[in-house]
């Protein structure tokens, strides 16, 4: 095929292909909508790619009609080379219509409608979900949910309005609006954490995953006296997504809530009561990915940070044997954690029974083989700390292995 010049204004300056859906950003450079889109959003930067002027308002992306109308022009003259005709993009949806579409949501049926249409517009691109955020529909969404507290639930069989599926509607939304950090902070309030848990006690698996993930986006921008005023209850419902193993994402993202919020105020003693601990041990013996052994061990290690988790570990069966058991096998950070609940246990947990069963179980012998191993100073540290707390108790027992002997610390 012969070789066609294009004329430099209709290639994008980010892609460097010809633009499909020209855009004006502030700066008045244009850009292909699809690139100065992901330019903002899904590589969060906030600037003007050519001027690296700041863009004060990511969401105002002016169709350039005039550039898009000569592109078509000269892909209709260039057609016999085999240059398809670019079509007549949709216009993106702006704000005046997406409130006007949350301000005729006044009955139940129009609020199921406003729903799907909500979902429908912010599937489509990353500036219309900026759109719909922007225009007030967080707050639309969020009442949506809370009202679900409000009302008597029940299922509905004749086709009338189900209040549960409308806040199954909008929990979907609001996961995937993919929303900034400001909004998250919006949300952090007891209604909306009260209405959250409703939903994890009574929602069904898909409606309780995405409300565990807006958990824990929310706690990561939350204010701490938030974090430290959390119920006891609201534990419990936590580590119930634990038990029931509701989604492989439900997990990680319960898992780095309870790695979180732990450390704060009595948390870690409404985790432990909650039964975070047996349930823990219980995922591990099953457990083989390593990311999800990982922060299971890092939960753990923060759960053992207090009297009631190293005691609650003790008393489950396969505790000891199954944190000893991952040190070697998972990973270096898996190995780490490991060593740092036993460390736990032994300083401030270690009566003559718990140092009697640390050797039977093994985790003496796997302590020493941590100190002939390469596998990180700080594991290699801890171990050693372990061992030499306890050396007089262990020093001759005969359930140490002979070859790690030599690495016993008198």
């Amino acid at each position: 095929m012969e070789e066609i010049d294009v004329p430099p204004f209709f290639i994008c300056p980010i892609s460097l292909e010809i633009m499909k859906d020209p855009v004006t950003v502030p700066t008045g450079i244009t850009y292909d909508r699809e690139s100065i889109e992901k330019w903002i959003f899904s590589s969060k930067n906030n600037t003007c790619p050519v001027t690296k002027q700041v863009l004060s308002d990511t969401t105002e992306l002016t169709p350039n009609h005039t550039v898009r109308r000569l592109i078509q022009a000269w892909c209709t003259l260039n057609a016999s080379y085999g240059i398809e005709r670019i079509p007549t993009p949709k216009p993106p949806i702006n704000k005046a219509q997406i409130v006007k579409l949350l301000n005729d949501a006044k009955s139940p049926q129009s609020l199921m409608k406003c729903l799907k249409k909500l979902r429908l517009i912010a599937s489509e691109s990353d500036t219309n979900r900026r759109c719909v955020e922007t225009s007030g529909a967080v707050e639309f969404l969020a009442s949506v949910v809370n009202a679900t507290n409000a009302v008597a639930v029940t299922e509905t069989s004749d086709g009338e309005f189900d209040v549960t599926k409308a806040s199954d509607e909008a929990l979907s939304i609001l996961y995937h609006l993919q929303i900034s950090e400001g909004n998250f902070k919006n949300l952090v309030n007891d209604e909306f954490i009260e209405s959250l848990m409703r939903v994890l006690r009574c929602g069904n698996y898909e409606s309780r995953a995405y409300a565990v993930l807006l958990l824990k986006s929310m706690f990561e921008v939350a204010d701490p006296m938030q974090i430290i005023n959390l119920s006891p209850e609201f534990f419990v419902e936590i580590v119930q997504v634990l038990r029931d193993q509701v989604s492989y994402q439900a997990t990680k993202a319960t898992l780095k809530i309870l790695i979180q919020l732990s450390p704060w105020g009595k948390n870690i003693i409404k985790a432990v009561e909650a039964g975070s601990v047996t349930v823990l041990v219980e995922l591990l013996l099953d457990c083989s990915e390593k990311r999800a052994c990982e922060m299971m061990l890092m939960a753990l290690d923060r759960l053992c940070g207090c009297a009631e988790g190293r005691a609650e570990l003790l008393k489950h069966g396969a505790g000891l044997s199954l944190v000893s058991k991952k040190i070697l096998r998972v990973s270096q950070v898996a190995s780490e954690k490991a060593v740092r609940i036993l460390f736990s246990i032994s300083k401030f947990s270690a009566t003559p029974a718990v140092l009697q069963e640390m050797v039977q179980l093994g985790v003496v012998a796997k302590l020493c083989l941590v100190l002939q191993v390469d596998c990180g100073n700080k594991t290699k540290e801890k171990a050693r700390e372990i061992i030499k707390l306890h050396a007089r108790a262990w020093k001759n027992s005969p359930c140490v292995p002979v070859n790690l002997l030599s690495s016993y610390p008198y």
